[in-house]
């Protein structure tokens, strides 16, 4: 790792700590005076179906707004993982206990959990029915499942395997990230080709496959190593990037850093024994020889929602069962006492945790607001950070929402497009703990 240089001008040590605490891209969101200042008396229950961020997140604002209310989340997951982490797991930043915690430490008090997944969701009748067949009857549903790592669909790969053989996965676990670091550093020793891209379905933070090309990038070139490689990046479309201004950068520096752009190339199979890695391409199928590969497997909703009546019934969030939500609200277009937020949620942006930051207090105050027989006024428009790592001590804060504009939360600060130290230290230091003070309700 490189010597920190100072800070840039016009920024002292104290501001960067207030930066620091505050955490990149966690701002507030206003939230409407009916329901932000006392707690409102009820006796209804809100069901939330995942406790993961959001779900955390959400059952902590709840509990903070409402009185008498029960809530239950249901989750069969006894870890909590901080998956933003993954990719510094991967790039050899951080150990994979970096992102390890559990579930129980972050539950308000009085909320129940029921440790089991949730198999069924039935609309209709205000029920989900858990995997031992237990139906849960709701006032209000928050849907807060996540999402679904599609790895059956990439013909030949094998999960167990990553870590082998030029095999590396980020996503699978904190086991699999670190199991790729160690498949990338035994390619920045020896070179060779390596392979990134993404899928052609959503995904949590689209940036990461980028960054994570960036990483391998400089590893090469600290070990001396970047003449014996040759690094390729499959876009699964004719961009990088969803927002243009943001595409047009990281292709300027893809071609400083010679990595070599694929475009419309859409992995669907791979060859661990041969290793050689196929795409669907406008012209027939590509066959691309690897010696280190970073599989993004396709993104999906998770089953239960995916079979449900909450899903998408046309359009582009269709196929992938995203839930039909509205974009400034996160209400369910057509079951009005669900809302959705996080991963699950069926908008253009917002798979990011600093999405959840301002997805969650926007639903939550809605829900609040049906209870006190009010209105809020609250609004979600897109937010979506990601700190684009670019090199080992140096990031771009890329913020935008709905419309592709860049919302910078430190203007005259942080430049967005500038690959700046401050914004690795806020992606590696600054932004776990308001990460975790946002799981308690804090933040």
């Amino acid at each position: 790792m490189t010597t920190r240089p100072p800070l840039s001008a016009g920024l002292n040590r104290r501001r960067f700590l207030q930066l620091g605490a505050a955490g990149a891209a966690l701002t507030a969101v206003p939230l409407s005076t009916a329901t932000a200042d006392t707690k409102v008396a009820t006796k209804a229950h809100i069901v939330i179906a995942g406790a993961g961020a959001a779900g955390l997140s959400a059952a902590q604002r709840l509990m903070q707004k409402l009185d008498g209310a029960r809530v239950t989340i249901i989750d069969k997951r006894k870890e909590h993982f901080y998956q933003p982490g993954f990719t510094l797991i991967a790039g050899g930043i951080k150990s994979k206990d970096y992102v390890v915690s559990s579930t129980a430490e972050y539950l308000p008090r009085d909320v129940t959990w029921i440790e089991e997944g949730v198999a069924e969701f039935d609309p209709d009748a205000n029920k989900v029915v858990t995997d031992s067949g237990k139906a849960v009857t709701y006032d209000y549903l928050v849907l807060a499942t996540g999402l679904r790592l599609d790895y059956d669909a990439i013909e030949g790969m094998d999960v167990t395997r990553i870590g082998t053989d030029g095999l590396g996965s980020i996503y699978a676990s904190p086991d699999a990230a670190s199991a790729t670091w160690g498949a990338m550093a035994r390619f920045v020793e020896t070179g060779g080709v390596g392979l990134f891209g993404r899928p052609d379905t959503e995904m949590k933070c689209a940036g990461a496959p980028l960054k994570y090309t960036f990483i391998t990038d400089d590893r090469l070139r600290r070990a001396g190593n970047r003449s014996k490689a040759e690094l390729i990046y499959c876009a699964q479309n004719k961009s990088l990037f969803s927002v243009p201004i943001v595409s047009e950068k990281v292709r300027m520096l893809f071609g400083d850093r010679k990595v070599k752009v694929n475009h419309d190339h859409v992995m669907t199979g791979i060859d661990l024994g041969r290793k050689m890695a196929f795409y669907k391409t406008p012209t027939g199928t590509a066959e691309l020889k690897y010696d280190f590969i970073n599989v993004v497997p396709p993104m999906r909703a998770a089953e239960a929602v995916r079979n449900s009546a909450l899903r998408w019934q046309d359009g582009a969030f269709a196929a992938d069962g995203w839930a039909e939500v509205e974009k400034p609200t996160l209400r369910h277009r057509r079951y009005p006492n669900v809302f959705a937020v996080g991963d699950v949620a069926g908008v253009p942006k917002g798979k990011t945790a600093a999405s959840v930051k301002w997805q969650v207090p926007v639903a939550v105050d809605h829900l609040v607001a049906d209870i006190a027989g009010t209105t809020s006024t609250a609004v979600y428009n897109g937010y979506t950070s990601c700190p684009l790592i670019t090199r080992l001590g140096r990031a771009m804060l890329v913020e935008f929402d709905y419309n592709n504009d860049l919302v910078p939360s430190f203007p005259g600060v942080v430049a967005p497009l500038e690959e700046l130290w401050i914004t690795w230290v806020m992606k590696t230091m600054a932004l776990k703990p308001t990460y975790i003070s946002m799981l308690r309700g804090r933040a």
